[in-house]
């Protein structure tokens, strides 16, 4: 009698807990890829002339050390706005295969005098709440959908996407309809010569205010 008396009580709360967790109403998943973005800043000596001696070598050390790459993006705020330093910092980005944007994100230290500020901003792509078993797939009486629907395709477009801003607004300074754009790789790899004579080189294209590529 004690124990059915026990699996009665516990009947309410079994059946509710079958209908909690995530609950994915259509087919379009609720888990989508979030976009993060990351600014590091670094000040260094900058004159009339451009950038003051040794501190280019320091830049591209700091650069090296954060492991720039496709995806990232470089700009300067120098407030007297000198040619000579944009064009020296320029030069250390392009060792990593990279441009300098036009415009700089806005940092919460103030600049000092005599300095310019490097700011590379690096964005990240995940898919928060994935894995997720949250729901109990039988019985389902409101025929949704699994509560892991989506994390798997959606996980590994943000983990493969090579530049993350371009699932916040793709890129801008290409028509997307452009088949020649479409067809540029394969194009590549039919005329490549055979790798036992030197290999298929790959060299990615920029753009003007975006990030090269290597």
């Amino acid at each position: 009698m004690r124990k059915r008396t026990l699996l009665l009580a516990l009947a309410p709360v079994l059946m509710i807990g079958g209908c909690g967790g995530t609950m994915n109403r259509g087919l379009e998943s609720v888990h989508q890829p979030v976009v993060a973005r990351a600014d590091y800043a670094f000040d260094v000596g900058a004159g009339p002339g451009g950038l003051a001696p040794g501190e280019r070598e320091r830049l591209g050390a700091w650069m090296g050390s954060l492991k720039v790459g496709y995806g990232d993006r470089i700009a300067v705020d120098d407030p007297a706005r000198d040619p000579a330093t944009r064009a020296d910092v320029a030069a250390a980005a392009a060792q990593f295969g990279l441009l300098v944007s036009d415009e700089a994100p806005v940092t919460p230290a103030p600049i000092a005098q005599g300095t310019a500020r490097v700011v590379v901003s690096r964005a990240h792509a995940y898919v928060p709440g994935c894995p997720d078993h949250s729901r109990m797939y039988q019985p389902d009486y409101e025929a949704h959908t699994s509560s892991n629907q989506g994390c798997a395709v959606n996980s590994n477009l943000a983990a493969m996407v090579a530049n993350p801003t371009d699932l916040v607004r793709g890129e801008g300074a290409r028509n997307p309809y452009d088949p020649a754009v479409a067809t540029k790789a394969i194009d590549r790899f039919r005329k490549a010569e055979p790798t036992g004579s030197g290999g298929t080189k790959v060299q990615a294209d920029g753009t003007g205010g975006q990030s090269g590529g290597r």
